[in-house]
C-alpha cells in the first residue's frame, strides 16, 4: 500500500480501459484518469488487458489483493465487465463514460464525454475531494471508508444515497443488477441495462460480424439484411410465475430506462426499484416494425397495442417454436450472452456505483 506524505493512506482504485478502443484514445483517457485520481490522492493501479476476458480476470485479482473501488472507463460494455467483477463484494464501481452509448451513466445522471467531471464524481463519493492535502499521520483514510460507507452488503445506504447526503453530492449506491443463468443452475453473467433477445439482438449480432461498413453504418446494413429474411420469434416468457407465450419480435428484460445508445425501451424503468420491466412485442410484420421503431426514441412504442409491458423480479425465457421461428442469440448490456432458454433474477443493491444522491 502506497502512502501520501507525512504516512497518510492513499487510497487504492483498479482501473480498467476499453481493450478495444482504437488509435491510441484508451491510453490518453487512462492516462488522465490517472493522473487526475492521483491528484485526487487515489493511486490508480492499471489492470486492463488485451481482450474483456483477461481485464476481468484481473481486476478480480485486483479485488483479492484488496482495491477500494474498480473504475472502468469506456462504455456500457465496460460497465458491463465492471459489474461482473464487483457483483455482490460490496466494492464501489467508478465509471468513465467515453463510449458510444453510456445508457447506464445517462440513466444515473452521471458525466458523459468529461473525464475530468468523472474523476471528479469519483473522487468526491471516495471521501477524496481532488486537491485535498494529506490526512494526518497515522489516519485511516482508505476511501470507502472516508466516504462513511460500511464494508462490504451489510447495512448498505437506500438507493438514494447516504443518510444526511444532499440531493445531487457524489455517493456510492447500492443498486439492483440482474444474475443471468440456465435455468437450474448457477449465475453465468450479470448485467445492469437490458437483456434482449428480440430482432434487436438479430441485427447486433450481425453487425458485430461484419467488416464494412465501419460505425453506425454497420448497424443500418445489418438491419436491412435482417428485415428481409425476417419473421417473428416464437417465444414462452414465465414472470413470477405469469406466462406469455407467442409470436412476437422483441423481448427485452430492462433494468435501465435505455439501450442502444439512447432507445428509451422500458421508459419507466429504475436501477433501484426492486424490479425488472419486461417489454414484449407481438409478432409485428416488417411495415409496422419499421412504424414502430422510431417511436423508441421518445418511449412512446409501450402505448402501441402490440406492446407490453410486465413487471416482475424473475424472468424465465424459452423458445417455442410452435408459435415461430428460433429467437436470436441474446445480448445484455451490449454484450453477447447466449441463445435461450435463459433465467434472469433481479438483485437489489448487488452493485454499489459512484453516484449522485436522488434529486441530481
Amino acid at each position: 500500500m502506497s502512502a501520501a506524505a507525512g504516512g497518510a493512506r492513499t487510497g487504492r482504485v483498479g482501473l480498467v480501459v476499453n481493450p478495444t478502443s482504437g488509435k491510441g484514445r484508451g491510453a490518453k483517457v487512462a492516462a488522465r484518469v490517472t493522473t487526475g485520481l492521483a491528484r485526487a490522492g487515489l493511486e490508480a493501479i492499471d489492470l486492463s488487458g488485451p481482450d474483456a476476458e483477461s481485464a476481468a480476470a484481473r481486476a478480480r485479482s485486483g479485488l483479492v489483493r484488496g482495491l477500494d473501488a474498480l473504475v472502468v472507463v469506456g462504455g456500457d460494455g465496460m460497465v458491463h465487465l465492471g459489474v461482473n467483477v464487483v457483483a455482490g463484494t460490496g466494492v464501489p464501481l467508478g465509471i468513465v463514460a467515453v463510449g458510444s452509448g453510456n445508457d447506464v451513466a445517462r440513466d444515473l445522471n452521471l458525466p458523459v464525454h468529461d473525464v475530468d467531471a468523472a474523476i471528479v464524481l469519483i473522487a468526491e463519493a471516495l471521501g477524496k475531494p481532488p486537491g485535498a492535502a494529506a490526512e494526518a499521520p497515522g489516519e485511516v483514510t482508505g476511501p470507502a471508508r472516508a466516504a462513511g460507507l460500511p464494508a462490504a452488503d451489510a447495512g448498505l445506504p437506500a438507493a438514494g444515497g447516504a443518510a444526511g447526503a444532499a440531493p445531487g453530492r457524489a455517493t456510492v449506491r447500492a443498486l439492483d443488477a440482474v444474475a443471468v443463468s440456465r435455468p437450474g443452475g448457477p449465475v453465468e453473467r450479470w448485467y445492469m441495462a437490458v437483456l434482449s433477445c428480440g430482432i434487436d439482438a438479430a441485427v447486433n449480432d450481425r453487425a458485430n460480424k461484419m467488416s464494412w461498413p465501419a460505425g453506425a453504418a454497420r448497424y443500418v446494413r445489418a438491419l436491412m439484411v435482417e428485415l428481409a429474411a425476417f419473421e417473428p420469434f416464437g417465444y414462452r416468457v414465465t414472470m413470477d410465475g405469469e406466462v406469455w407465450q407467442g409470436a412476437g419480435t422483441l423481448v427485452a428484460v430492462a433494468n435501465t430506462r435505455s439501450f442502444g445508445g439512447g432507445l428509451l425501451i422500458a421508459p419507466d424503468a429504475a436501477l433501484d426499484d426492486g424490479l425488472l420491466d419486461v417489454v414484449i412485442a407481438d409478432g409485428l410484420t416488417r411495415t409496422e416494425l419499421l412504424a414502430v421503431f422510431p417511436r423508441l426514441y421518445r418511449g412512446t412504442h409501450v402505448r402501441h397495442p402490440a406492446i407490453r409491458v410486465h413487471r416482475a423480479r424473475s424472468v424465465l425465457i424459452e423458445p417455442a417454436a410452435r408459435f415461430g421461428a428460433a429467437p436470436p442469440v441474446a445480448f445484455a448490456d451490449g454484450e453477447r450472452l447466449d441463445t435461450l432458454p435463459l433465467q434472469c433474477d433481479l438483485h437489489p443493491g448487488a452493485v454499489r456505483v459512484v453516484a449522485r444522491t436522488l434529486g441530481a
